[in-house]
């Protein structure tokens, strides 16, 4: 029976897998980047702007900021005088004139400090007539990383895991963070003496270039009395480090002059340009026409999800009861494709991320249903601490489950979404992608 049951959805398992994977080569930094750089002899153009090529400095940080670099290098190499980029362990790629260090993600290590010493060196050295030119992807938040006066290490690592277990989006994980760090926000800016271009993978909802890896070379729109309105938001201040208070509650620190973050209007910007060259659209949009290829009627629903992951998949689960029943608002064969980041607020001392866990819920909420498959995943190619990039479910996982003495419920319960997965051969392992566009969600009805 196991083998029917099975054996009935693996078209579409099969399907969904083809339609993630377009969507993680359509992320392919390589493409991005030399879509974005012109160069002509000694002469690079950014979309408006044009640069004289003298000395390159290239420094990075970020998941995919290995690959970007090295499409750098393919394009500039002879005019770069040095650089350095900070990864993920394992996100490698080969660079010749770049130094490169793998660093902790999604909490920084000793590592990603030296990896900032390294690049604040460098850019300390420029002059005015070089160019920098700065490859920024996802994971850069954790990977860039130089406390303020005060603040160790430990404490930053233990308040980014405070808040990712209260269920903070990134956005307010990024804001707390620029503010208890020398280089987020605008900051890592102030150190160079030439001009910057920094070259964006998006991971964020909509692109904000102060929240893309805590927006080092960006204006930063966030104050210190947003980041205490955010510790009240989740009442986490019995759960942070005593530096961290101290320095986010000194008084009135944003009325002292330089004290803050850069803004807008600070001068330093105006030798800035930030470029975001491929985000999680491009994906989605790259997902759809796959789906469309394959014979589906296909609709992206959004590139701005975001939500508690297990109350997202019954959203899906909703969706695919009234395609099932009345196709709408899509008719069968269909395909939901949509991009973001949900959030899981962590309750168990299981393993996983947001996108198995989205796809532990979604198979509870599809049990029994029959043609309809649900996958999760991430564009880099990890979620949350595991090997995985997510999961697929189908209206049978439930009942293989079941077959395995395994209770769905119980594992949700305890956030262990990998352990449940793990068993059935429905996690999805890429390996690291050398990408970071955000999550894709691919359901399929039939």
């Amino acid at each position: 029976m196991e083998h029917q049951i099975v054996t009935s959805f693996l078209p579409l398992r099969s399907s969904a897998l083809t339609i993630f994977r377009a969507a993680l080569d359509a992320g392919d930094p390589r493409g991005a980047i030399r879509r974005a750089l012109e160069r002509a002899g000694d002469r690079l153009r950014v979309r408006e702007h044009a640069y004289d090529l003298r000395r390159v400095f290239v420094i990075g940080f970020g998941k995919a900021s290995a690959a970007m670099a090295h499409a750098v290098e393919e394009i500039l190499d002879d005019k770069i005088f040095g650089g350095a980029v900070s990864v993920k362990y394992g996100h490698l790629a080969p660079l010749a004139k770049i130094s490169l260090t793998e660093a902790g993600h999604p909490l920084p290590d000793e590592n990603s400090l030296r990896g900032a010493q390294k690049i604040l060196d460098l850019l300390r050295d420029t002059r005015e007539d070089d160019l920098v030119i700065c490859v920024i992807s996802g994971g850069g938040s954790a990977l860039l990383e130089f406390p303020v006066e005060g603040v160790a290490l430990d404490d930053l690592r233990a308040t980014t895991d405070v808040l990712l277990r209260a269920g903070a989006t990134i956005n307010e994980l990024n804001t707390i963070r620029k503010h208890l760090s020398q280089v987020k926000g605008g900051q890592l800016a102030r150190a160079s003496h030439a001009p910057i271009v920094s070259l964006i993978l998006s991971d964020v909802l909509g692109s904000p270039l102060d929240v893309i890896a805590s927006g080092p070379t960006a204006p930063d729109s966030t104050t210190f009395a947003d980041a205490r309105a955010i510790i009240a938001r989740y009442d986490l201040r019995d759960q942070l480090p005593a530096s961290v208070l101290a320095h986010l509650e000194q008084p009135d620190p944003s009325t002292r002059s330089g004290w803050d973050t850069p803004k807008s209007d600070d001068p330093i910007f105006a030798r800035v340009q930030n470029v975001v060259i491929a985000d999680n659209a491009i994906a989605c949009e790259a997902a759809l026409r796959a789906a469309r290829d394959l014979g589906f009627n296909a609709l992206l629903l959004t590139t701005f999800l975001q939500g508690e992951a297990r109350e997202v998949a019954k959203v899906f689960a909703a969706i695919a009861r009234e395609i099932a029943t009345r196709d709408h608002p899509i008719a069968k064969p269909a395909c939901i494709i949509a991009g973001g980041e949900t959030t899981v607020t962590v309750r168990g001392d299981g393993a996983g991320g947001r996108n198995q866990e989205l796809a532990l819920a979604g198979a509870i909420e599809i049990a029994g249903m029959r043609n309809v498959v649900l996958l999760s995943g991430g564009t880099d190619g990890t979620d949350g601490p595991t090997d995985a990039t997510g999961a697929l479910a189908d209206g049978a996982t439930l009942a293989r489950a079941a077959e395995r003495g395994m209770d769905a419920r119980a594992f949700l319960a305890r956030n262990d979404a990998y352990h449940f997965f793990k068993p059935l051969d429905d996690l999805i392992i890429t390996g690291p992608t050398n990408t970071n566009l955000n999550d894709v969600i691919v359901m399929l009805v039939e």
